[in-house]
């Protein structure tokens, strides 16, 4: 049975006139159970099936229960779940477990909403696996969610201790285990104050009238964190400036701003040549890749990767200064690029 690791990524639109962008911010989400897992030996639409659930405890103390939730929509446990069609464990007994390796089902189960119970004890942390026969599978292809709480108490009552998602596909080609990344936070913005993506203003950097005598220039702002054990990689996809069929070239090798030169780039660090931009700040450790990594030194080229980090993270703010300078023979016209900043952790 193969398995499948999926990436929790996210994008950002950047719109530049002169320079500009558009914002976009995922919602992001916590968990504390860790190594989470579902395996489905058969994920053809509505077949009959085994489940195996599997987890890793954190907290140390009483385990009692285990609810083990199935929803369509996400795995987030401050929303709605909504029931996936077709889905039925209401006849679903367990073949395997390990870990404390005494959960039975509570008759209080559902369809799609499993209770584990065991007489409460202490238990330290470790890994948990759990494996269901006869599950019959949403009728429906596309991708559905388990939501895991545990309790001290044997009913699923009282306070959950330890929580999280898993998310698993079901389809008509091929069996898939996914695991959910805990967190992924990324967004752009031309300030992002106190290193929340919540305070992200502004969507437009304007360059003004460009001259062969002066440099346009320009800043914005985009913020990460995740726990993902890979780190992650910031990638930035587009084209230069261009006004119809004219544009601005743009500097494919790093080079220092020249005034009267065709040169369209930016790098990640505080400059003095022009004087603009700022070093990542907060209390993350990712960096800038080597060529977006020079002070008074810039580069564009679609597809580079312009960040990266191989360590889970905390919040890091990377601070974008954009140059644009042309020839005295280039054509009028008001030059736009679009740009594309994707962030994805590798969990």
């Amino acid at each position: 049975m193969n398995k499948r690791r999926w990436l929790l990524w996210a994008i950002a639109l950047l719109l530049v006139s002169g320079i500009g962008y558009w914002i976009g911010r995922p919602p992001a989400y916590s968990v504390s159970l860790g190594n989470r897992a579902l395996q489905v030996a058969d994920n053809q639409a509505s077949a009959v099936t085994n489940y195996q659930v599997s987890f890793n405890l954190i907290t140390p103390g009483t385990l009692g229960s285990v609810e083990v939730q199935f929803c369509s929509n996400d795995p987030l446990l401050t929303s709605p779940c909504t029931l996936p069609t077709g889905l039925d464990l209401s006849q679903a007994v367990i073949s395997q477990q390990s870990g404390p390796g005494d959960f039975s089902i509570d008759p209080s189960s559902t369809a799609t909403d499993v209770l584990l119970t065991r007489t409460p004890s202490a238990v330290a942390p470790q890994a948990v696996s759990v494996e269901f026969n006869n599950v019959t599978n949403p009728d429906t292809p596309g991708a559905y969610y388990v939501r895991l709480r545990t309790f001290a108490a044997a009913d699923g009552t009282g306070p959950e201790v330890d929580y999280g998602g898993i998310a698993f596909y079901i389809s008509n080609q091929l069996s898939i285990s996914a695991e959910v990344p805990p967190y992924l936070t990324f967004c752009t913005g031309l300030t992002i104050t106190g290193l929340n993506c919540a305070n992200a203003q502004g969507n437009f950097i304007d360059f003004g009238e460009l001259g062969a005598s002066r440099t346009g220039k320009g800043t914005s702002q985009m913020l990460v964190a995740t726990n993902a054990a890979g780190g992650y990689n910031v990638t930035v996809t587009g084209a230069t400036l261009s006004s119809g069929t004219n544009s601005i070239a743009n500097l494919a090798a790093n080079d220092v701003s020249r005034p009267g030169t065709p040169q369209f780039g930016f790098n990640l660090r505080s400059n003095t040549t022009p004087p603009q931009g700022a070093d990542p700040t907060g209390p993350g450790v990712g960096q800038p890749t080597p060529n977006y990594n020079q002070p008074n030194s810039y580069r564009f080229a679609d597809g580079d990767v312009i960040i990266t980090n191989s360590v889970p993270d905390t919040v890091r703010l990377y601070t974008a200064s954009y140059i644009a300078n042309i020839p005295p023979t280039q054509a009028a016209g008001i030059y736009v690029s679009t740009l594309t900043y994707i962030c994805l952790a590798d969990f």
